[in-house]
């Protein structure tokens, strides 16, 4: 298959498809963009002056000359426009100004409660947008989307949580639809597994292309990326690791008979009833982190033995998908490395060697605003799709 057929199923690349291939940051001649492409001088020529003419490239310089006037270099302008991420958690949320390759600008984090409802906690990150939208470094940005991570199930085609355990009044909510009201932008919600697994992806591990990215904190889940893509399944419920029944193991302390999802077992809220049972002081996972921290031996056993149930449920993940990189993030994992040595110990054991040879198993790498900028690039990347581009260009075409 030439390079034609590989960027577009086939058909003939447009301007959306010539934008592909600038959006590595790399400036290229329209010389390189036909040797790439495999089209005329003069369609490139059409459809890189059609990008020119929109912003969404813009010229950067001259390249090496073979005799003559130095051809003009062209590169993506991640500056034409901005979008909003927002990370929603269960008492906080962060909003933040990002360009179009990612960079954020300017950010900004509110204590609040999710369970106050849509409209209470969607309003104050309306009013924080519309805040940093008129920022002296902003206000004369377009804005061309909102991305939003929120903790609890999405069904991703319509943007509505479904069903969120810690998130009442929300189920089946239209995030979207109510956020548009103030921003007339597309607007794209996920879980916030999810847009942690794309920040952090895009921080730590931008040239791999599978990777998993495990959340253990009150509640467990992984955010799946396979082929470069995130994977959200039929609906968008893939990775929904916390409802995963732990198979038996004869060095586990649970009784042969005990049938249990991988969240009763190894979340912050079961390591901190099993550390309660032992008559310590833990109610949540910032206790149980508290207590690893300080030295605790049962918590730091506890600790571990949560990362052998989370690997017990990994080792078939490895199996299955065979990423190259499984990243730990979520409060417990920040405790310290206890969790990733018991999840190491079980999944080099339990998986195959072929999965295993070139395997790491490592810490978050992107810290406290993966989720955000994850849910910039998720609508960012939307933005920037082949059709999304061409309706872009046509629409700039028409106004001009």
């Amino acid at each position: 298959m030439n390079d034609p057929d590989r960027l577009n199923g086939g058909a003939s690349p447009g301007a959306g498809d010539i934008l592909q291939l600038l959006l590595d940051g790399r400036a290229r001649t329209k010389a390189d963009l036909v040797h790439l492409t495999g089209l005329a001088r003069s369609t490139v020529s059409a459809r890189v002056d059609a990008l020119l003419a929109s912003g969404l490239v813009t010229p950067a310089g001259e390249g090496v000359s073979t005799g003559g006037r130095p051809p003009s270099r062209v590169a993506f302008n991640a500056r034409v426009g901005v979008v909003l991420g927002v990370d929603l958690g269960a008492s906080h949320a962060t909003v933040a100004v990002s360009d179009l390759a990612g960079r954020i600008l300017e950010s900004t984090t509110r204590t609040l409660s999710i369970a106050d409802g849509p409209t209470t906690v969607l309003d104050l990150v309306i009013s924080d947008g519309q805040e940093l939208m008129a920022r002296e470094s902003i206000r004369s940005q377009r804005l061309l989307g909102v991305g939003i991570g929120v903790p609890g199930p999405v069904e991703h085609s319509t943007g509505r949580p479904y069903n969120p355990p810690i998130m009442p009044g929300w189920d089946r909510f239209d995030v979207p639809e109510y956020v548009q009201r103030t921003f007339d932008v597309p607007v794209l919600v996920d879980n916030d597994v999810n847009v942690l697994a794309l920040g952090e992806h895009a921080v730590g591990f931008p040239d791999v292309g599978d990777l998993v990215f495990v959340k253990v904190a009150t509640g467990i889940g992984a955010g799946i990326i396979a082929g470069g893509q995130l994977q959200r399944g039929a609906q968008g419920s893939a990775g929904d690791m916390g409802h995963v029944k732990v198979p038996y193991s004869p060095e586990s302390p649970h009784a042969p008979g005990e049938d249990r999802d991988l969240e009763d077992l190894a979340s912050g809220t079961a390591i901190a009833a099993a550390l309660r049972a032992h008559g310590l002081d833990a109610r949540s996972s910032s206790d149980v982190v508290e207590l690893v921290r300080s030295g605790n031996a049962l918590a730091i056993e506890a600790t571990r033995q949560a990362g052998r149930d989370v690997g017990e449920v990994l080792a078939t993940v490895v199996n299955l998908l065979n990423p190259s990189v499984i990243v730990l993030g979520g409060s417990i994992a920040r405790a310290g490395e206890h969790l990733l040595a018991g999840v190491r110990e079980v999944v080099y054991r339990r998986s195959i060697p072929l999965a295993t040879q070139h395997l790491a198993i490592v810490q978050t790498q992107a810290g406290e605003r993966a989720a955000v900028l994850g849910a910039a690039i998720m609508v960012a990347r939307d933005v920037l799709s082949t059709a999304n581009v061409d309706a872009y260009i046509a629409r700039a075409a028409v106004r001009a």
